[in-house]
């Protein structure tokens, strides 16, 4: 498929997806989400980790209000459930860690799609902003799953209903995101983060977001029979002999499985 508003670069098992529409901040329209959709797909199937993040000065700006003649009449609900939830449960569901770079503002959708990977990164000068009250919305695009999970029911609730900035640095002490990085380093630190998973035991990797995931939903003896199932699995994959081979032998695992 030939992309027009985003990139997609696949090698030595990275893919780095890049929004791609820098003159608007790269606000999500219609064919950016489509576009979206069909990379991560694309790179859950040819790719050991996956990385989003943006071209220019800005992460994502949110929903492209200019995508209609006139933006509020755009049916909000038949957007999100036919446009953004196939494509957030597409980040979600991956198979793959998942990793967002945010290089800049990341507002609105923008906001919630950052929060949708496994991992977020952003470099100290970016900020998230649920912009959603200041026209007369609630936050979407899963951000009322994500952020109390991520940062707490009260921080949820303050960025919620005052719509104001969090900076890299809040995000990252609230423990919203997984990091904040001076802007120097920014790049460089991202992608050896990337390729250090695309080297990893990704039968691994996968159980890991599946055990984290399933503790929402199981009390402590249902967890405990979860990690039990899945460790099995582990115990059952290429990945661990050659983890177990590599230590006794004291050289650095060869992960080669999907």
């Amino acid at each position: 498929m030939q992309y027009e508003t985003i990139t997609l670069d696949i090698t030595d098992g990275v893919a780095i997806l890049s929004l791609n529409r820098p003159d608007v901040m790269n606000a999500l329209n219609t064919q950016m989400r489509a576009e979206l959709l069909h990379a991560v797909k694309a790179a859950a199937s040819k790719a050991r980790v996956l990385v989003m993040t943006g071209t220019g000065k800005a992460f994502c700006s949110g929903q492209d209000l200019g995508d209609r003649a006139n933006a509020s009449d755009i049916d909000l609900e038949r957007t999100l459930r036919d446009e953004y939830e196939p494509l957030l449960r597409a980040i979600y569901d991956c198979e793959i860690p998942t990793i967002t770079a945010v290089n800049g503002p990341a507002a609105g959708a923008g906001a919630n799609l950052a929060l949708a990977a496994d991992v977020v990164i952003a470099a100290q000068s970016a900020y998230f902003l649920q912009a959603f009250t200041r026209i007369g919305l609630i936050p979407d695009a899963g951000g009322t799953y994500w952020m109390p999970r991520q940062m707490g029911i009260a921080k949820a609730m303050g960025a919620a209903l005052f719509a104001e900035k969090i900076t890299a640095e809040q995000a990252d002490a609230w423990g919203m995101i997984w990091e904040s990085v001076p802007d120097a380093d920014f790049d460089a630190h991202w992608r050896a983060r990337a390729a250090h998973l695309a080297k990893g035991p990704t039968q691994a990797y996968l159980r890991v977001k599946q055990a984290l995931r399933g503790t929402y939903d199981n009390d402590l003896n249902g967890q405990l029979q979860m990690e039990a199932r899945l460790q099995g699995e582990c115990g059952k994959t290429r990945d661990f002999k050659e983890g177990v081979v590599a230590f006794l032998e004291k050289r650095p695992a060869k992960y080669e499985g999907r």
